[in-house]
């Protein structure tokens, strides 16, 4: 029997050359730093081979899978990875629909539901015998009401689903929510047209507009002086300005007048008219966005679903409050729902209530009893979302899998770690093998066996350096991970002063926060901390931020801001979903960068500009791939397949272009060089050097110029998003707002994390942090801890202070960590 995975001479991307084994039927972890090649071996490598030999076996075409760079592998099984992001990002998604609890709900409401007659009121209770069906109405299922015959059609399970017309509310479209723009951020009343009392008119755009709306007042003879207050302009011209020509609230005033046809004679659109069709075409993502917001839908309640679906009863419950119960609820409730059930209906419903108790109780199990079937997917952090599709996987009861997790601990609470360990655990129990790339020194400690890779990241890393347990990889000298345990915890440091003013929230209410007053000190390092789901990111990013605005909803108010002249932001979202956006360009050194390519002599000689000196333009780049480097070839029933460019061979651009080096160096051949490597190169250029030197203290020198941002962590992309706002960096006093920028950072790399965020508060800014690493928190200067738990036994205020009082109160679950 191979009791091991065998791995000899793996090459991919950074890796040197690799040979290991890894331990079958055990918890493994792999760490090292960021960059070192985890990823690598585990995804590119490992599970590729895996999943390449079984589809082979099973008969399968598997050209759509390259083979990895490796001499050979022995000892693989069927493998199932579970990767960090969030796949669906779609607001109608909700954690119901994503573990199909939801479809099993609604088949119970189907088959059980209670409901009230629209004629008698009388309550029908579900029949199990046969329909009839109207084929005129394209085969609608009808019922009587047995207490006054009245004809009503039979709810099917689409009726309780608000993704479909049957159901879904119709004043929101089942989104529970509408949008609205907030008036005030778009019109000043007290200015007149000339004056600028349309906030979004300005310069030459501005001037255009206004004299659209003077033709247009013109045509209707309407008066509209534009130095008149907007406030004292009159129904009609204002409704003229609102809602333009073609909008029924500004024709009711001329119902025989047929609007103008062209902008010459007044084609007007109207402000807000013109706001709404942008934001509709865009998807919501307008430039005007910002000055949008949702509120509660005002007929279903934020419930999605029709008035007559939340009429009906299962246990004396609608499906809307079973959704929003928290999971631990739900299971009580449909515990309580199976022992009430007669015979008759539990034949009915028997198989998948069953089914539905189980799936329930596996995702309390792993930390997530405090989440809701309603809560929207887009609102889970990585791990959270990590941890829902383990829960499924459990419930398969495989055996003989290799199960490789990335990270699944990003996000997690200390407390919280050790459910999800024993959760791994039970998978390895069952006969699996687990491989879990990690950091989490918590997690280590509980493996059967850690491989750490190193030394460095990029081209310094990619090699074994380290294997055993914790107290082996001590002993081993090149262990990275080792050498971090050896050195111990420093001693913590002076506490800043601050400048002795606060930003606070007053009465927050928003999702779980239980109406509490929050005061942020304001030059220090503060630390936000609680289990997932105490309400954490809702408090920092929902509602501090939303000073920005002025549009306070869910909280009375925030006072403090006018001590802060700029707020940064940087959360875990992707930095961009474009193709072309590469670390170069998202960090603004592709500009100078090709500047400094047409000011050298042979591209003046060849009269070269800028422009054709980038890839996202015609000119310069190879036209054959579009300047990607690649071509996509289309594998029918398998995923696209990218293969590089066979006419410039991947470097993207055409010969001409890359016969102009700077140092020996084309273009190309910069964007494929590693941000440290060229560090030297760009010494004397002023603004490049300056990023590139800030890049590397940050620990993201391992990285490729011409890397796809794609590509990145959920970590790394922070970091870069970081570095791109320090590079602006201001004397200004900035607000820094970050969500958890630990993420997939080892602990060696979150010492120059913090040594970089150190450094932005003694310049006099404000850093406020979202986290759970136990190492940052102790570097704080002060922490506000929520709680105790998560969902609705959270959002409450637990304790605030230095981390040396936070420590001694009893009722902090980090104060027990730290």
């Amino acid at each position: 029997m191979n009791e091991s995975i065998r791995i000899t001479g793996a090459r991919e991307h950074n890796l040197k050359n690799i040979s290991l084994e890894i331990p079958k039927h055990k918890f493994v972890v792999l760490t090292g730093p960021s960059g070192s090649g985890k990823s690598t071996l585990a995804l590119d490598t490992l599970q590729r081979e895996c999943q390449r030999q079984y589809m082979e076996s099973m008969g399968m075409v598997t050209d759509g899978i390259s083979k990895p760079k490796v001499d050979s592998m022995i000892g693989l099984s069927p493998s199932i990875s579970v990767g960090q992001h969030v796949t669906n990002r779609n607001p109608r998604s909700t954690v119901g629909t994503v573990t199909d609890m939801y479809t099993y709900l609604r088949l119970i409401y189907e088959k059980l539901g209670e409901r009230p007659c629209p004629n008698c009121q009388h309550m029908i209770l579900p029949t199990i015998d046969k329909e009839e069906y109207d084929e005129e109405t394209g085969f609608k299922q009808f019922i009587h009401c047995p207490q006054c015959n009245h004809h009503l059609e039979k709810l099917t399970r689409s009726h309780f689903s608000y993704n479909k017309p049957e159901g879904a509310c119709e004043t929101c479209d089942g989104l529970g929510k509408v949008s609205e723009i907030h008036l005030d951020s778009v019109f000043d009343q007290e200015l007149s047209l000339k004056e600028g009392g349309v906030k979004i008119w300005t310069g030459a755009y501005g001037d255009y507009l206004r004299d659209i709306v003077k033709n247009a007042a013109a045509y209707y003879g309407i008066t509209f002086d534009e130095n008149l207050p907007l406030k004292e302009l009159g129904a009609v011209a204002s409704d003229l300005l609102y809602y333009g020509v073609e909008d029924e609230k500004f024709t009711n005033h001329f119902p025989d007048v047929k609007p103008p046809k062209t902008v010459a004679k007044g084609k007007f659109e109207g402000v807000l008219t013109g706001m709404w069709r942008r934001y509709i075409e865009k998807g919501g993502n307008s430039g005007e966005a910002a000055l949008f917001f949702s509120n509660q839908c005002p007929d279903c309640k934020g419930k999605r679903l029709k008035k007559e679906i939340r009429e009906v009863l299962v246990a004396s419950t609608s499906i809307t409050d079973v959704s929003s119960f928290p999971l631990e609820d739900m299971q009580t409730w449909l515990t309580d729902l199976h022992a009430s059930l007669s015979h008759e209906a539990g034949e009915v419903v028997e198989t998948f209530l069953l089914d539905l108790i189980e799936k329930v109780t596996r995702i309390i199990n792993v930390g997530l009893g405090y989440l809701s079937l309603d809560r929207q997917t887009i609102s889970l952090s990585g791990g959270e979302a990590q941890r829902l599709r383990l829960a499924s996987i459990i419930g398969s009861g495989l055996t003989g899998v290799l199960y490789i997790l990335d990270e699944p601990t990003a996000g997690l609470h200390p407390k919280d770690t050790k459910g999800l360990v024993s959760v791994m655990k039970q998978l390895r129990d069952l006969g699996n093998t687990v491989l879990v790339i990690e950091h989490d020194v918590d997690v280590m400690r509980e493996a059967d066996h850690i491989i750490d890779m190193g030394p460095g990241a990029g081209s310094r890393g990619g090699t074994i350096v380290g294997e055993g347990s914790l107290e082996e990889l001590m002993s081993q000298e090149k262990s990275i991970t080792g050498a971090y345990l050896k050195e111990g915890r420093q001693e913590a440091r002076q506490r800043r002063e601050g400048t002795r003013q606060y930003l606070t929230v007053h009465h927050a209410t928003k999702h779980n926060l239980k109406d509490i007053t929050v005061s942020f000190p304001l030059g220090k390092f503060v630390s936000v901390t609680g289990v997932s789901g105490s309400g954490k990111s809702t408090l920092v990013f929902d509602l501090l931020a939303s000073f920005e605005t002025g549009i306070y909803n869910d909280c009375e108010k925030v006072t403090g801001h006018e001590n802060i002249e700029r707020v940064i932001t940087v959360n875990q979202s992707p930095l961009s979903r474009m193709q072309r956006s590469n670390i170069a360009t998202y960090t603004d050194v592709f500009t100078p960068l090709r500047n400094l390519f047409a000011s050298l002599p042979e591209a003046k000689e060849r009269k070269l500009k800028p422009k054709d000196f980038s890839f996202n333009t015609v000119g310069g780049r190879c036209e054959h791939c579009q300047g990607l480097g690649f071509v996509t070839t289309n594998m029918h029933f398998l995923p696209d397949l990218e293969v590089q460019c066979p006419v410039c061979r991947g470097n993207r651009f055409k010969e001409t272009i890359l016969e102009v080096t700077y140092k020996d160096y084309s273009i190309s051949q910069l964007l494929d060089m590693s941000i440290e490597e060229s560090l030297p190169l760009f010494e004397g250029q002023k603004k490049i050097f300056q990023v590139t030197q800030l890049l590397c203290e940050i620990g993201l020198g391992y990285l490729n110029w011409g890397q796809s941002v794609k590509t990145l962590s959920g970590g790394e992309g922070q970091r870069l998003k970081l570095a791109k706002e320090l590079n602006k960096q201001s004397n200004k006093s900035t607000l820094y707002l970050l969500d958890e920028p630990s993420t997939g950072l080892h602990p060696s790399d979150v010492k120059r994390l913090l040594l970089l965020l150190n450094r932005l508060v003694d310049a006099g800014n404000t850093v406020i942090i979202v986290e759970h690493n136990s190492e940052v928190i102790r570097e704080s200067d002060w922490v506000i801890d929520l709680g105790p738990e998560g969902g609705n036994a959270g959002g409450m205020l637990v304790a605030e202070g230095t981390p040396e009082e936070i420590s001694k109160v009893e009722a902090s679950h980090t104060g027990a960590f730290l």
